[in-house]
């Protein structure tokens, strides 16, 4: 029954993405030919807008394009990976043309050099002319098209910052090209390939080799994720490897978990402060996205600062909040903790009393900030009994 139930709502989820999907038929001089492209973008997608997405390149679109577009779609609900552009080429009976590599090298030759040239001159300029990509850039392929989009990676400059190969058929040296390329990357890149038990015994062979391999490079550019699916076929660890392989590669994108604030924050050595920011400048270096800092990630750092009794970053996360939120209380409310922590309970009046005369988030109501007030006025003899008006000015001989 669960599983009936699962795959009617897959079927549903399928046909609103299917639906909301827009195809277009792009004219190649490179290929001498029409390609069909199916493109997905974010559902609140402006042309007008500053804001970039990444992109996500599907090859084999004909199969691959729904499974991925249903993924973006799940994670990005959570919040879990950026709102991303996705393509995909519809390659039907030209697949084997374009996939044609030389069984030595493993490197596209004749008819795939052209595709190779279709994707990096024609298709990848045209979508960041047309449309507002950012700089990262994801290829996903399956076996003879997940071999051929490493091709893209020999370049001097990547074509793109992370691969998702699944069940890849690495020909001729292709495995070997890949190990060597990724010990010297200079740049960012994520590189993620899977297999299962029950895959295809040549390609799985070759794989495990190469994934050996990989796992021994000691490169600090390089993050490298590595699955092996047990009792899946070549075809079904499809949606589970690109469900996994999305995960890891946006794993800095997602909200602050229990894992994060434990191992990185709570030791972190400085204000936790410069912890949020560089986190936040590392997401925008790497994804080309602007993701603001959410109440949610200010009041776990904020838990943190207080379990670890960081006056120092209660404060400039107060200041931080400030900056980046100035219509909203929360930035006031952290200051007047810190003031009340340092036993300065005119300042922390002051901030309460300046907290009241803005807006209130989902977590920190005016009520509480209110009963605070309260109950620290009866505590301050000089101003027991004294009813605070907000917008009334305390001034601070301290």
């Amino acid at each position: 029954m669960k599983r009936t139930v699962l795959l009617m709502l897959f079927l549903t989820l399928s046909f609103s993405l299917v639906s909301q999907t827009t195809i277009e038929n792009f004219k190649s001089r490179k290929l001498n030919a029409t390609r069909q492209l199916k493109i997905k973008l974010p559902k609140d997608y402006t042309a007008e807008s500053n804001l970039k997405y990444p992109l996500i390149i599907v090859f084999d679109g004909d199969y691959l394009f729904d499974p991925v577009v249903g993924q973006t779609h799940f994670q990005t609900y959570f919040d879990d990976m950026p709102n991303c552009i996705v393509v995909g080429i519809s390659q039907g009976k030209d697949r084997f043309y374009d996939s044609m590599v030389d069984e030595v090298t493993g490197l596209p030759f004749e008819s795939g050099s052209r595709f190779f040239e279709f994707v990096g001159q024609e298709l990848i300029p045209y979508l960041d002319e047309k449309y507002n990509t950012s700089n990262f850039r994801v290829a996903v392929g399956h076996n003879a098209m997940g071999n051929f989009s490493n091709s893209f990676m020999m370049k001097d400059l990547p074509l793109f910052q992370a691969y998702v190969n699944l069940s890849p058929d690495l020909i001729g040296e292709m495995g070997d090209n890949i190990v060597e390329r990724l010990k010297w990357m200079k740049g960012d890149v994520f590189y993620y390939m899977a297999t299962s038990s029950n895959d295809n015994t040549d390609l799985r062979k070759k794989i495990l080799l190469t994934n050996k391999e990989i796992d021994a490079i000691d490169n600090p550019n390089l993050t490298y994720y590595f699955d092996d699916f047990e009792g899946e076929s070549h075809y079904t660890l499809v949606t589970g490897a690109i469900a996994k392989a999305f995960d890891k590669i946006f794993e800095m994108y997602k909200p602050l978990r229990e894992k994060e604030l434990t191992e990185k924050v709570l030791p972190y050595d400085g204000t936790l402060d410069e912890y949020l920011v560089s986190r936040y400048n590392r997401i925008e270096e790497l994804f080309g996205v602007v993701k603001p800092i959410s109440e949610d990630e200010f009041q776990k750092v904020f838990a943190v600062a207080e379990e670890r009794d960081d006056i120092e970053s209660i404060e400039k996360l107060g200041k931080l909040a400030n900056k980046l939120n100035p219509d909203l209380l929360i930035g006031n409310y952290y200051l007047a903790i810190y003031a009340e922590k340092i036993e300065k309970p005119k300042k922390a009046i002051k901030f309460y009393e300046e907290a009241l005369l803005l807006s209130e988030t989902e977590t920190i109501k005016k009520d509480d900030i209110q009963s605070k007030l309260d109950n620290l006025i009866g505590s301050d003899s000089p101003l027991e009994g004294t009813k605070l008006i907000p917008g009334e000015v305390v001034v601070d001989f301290d």
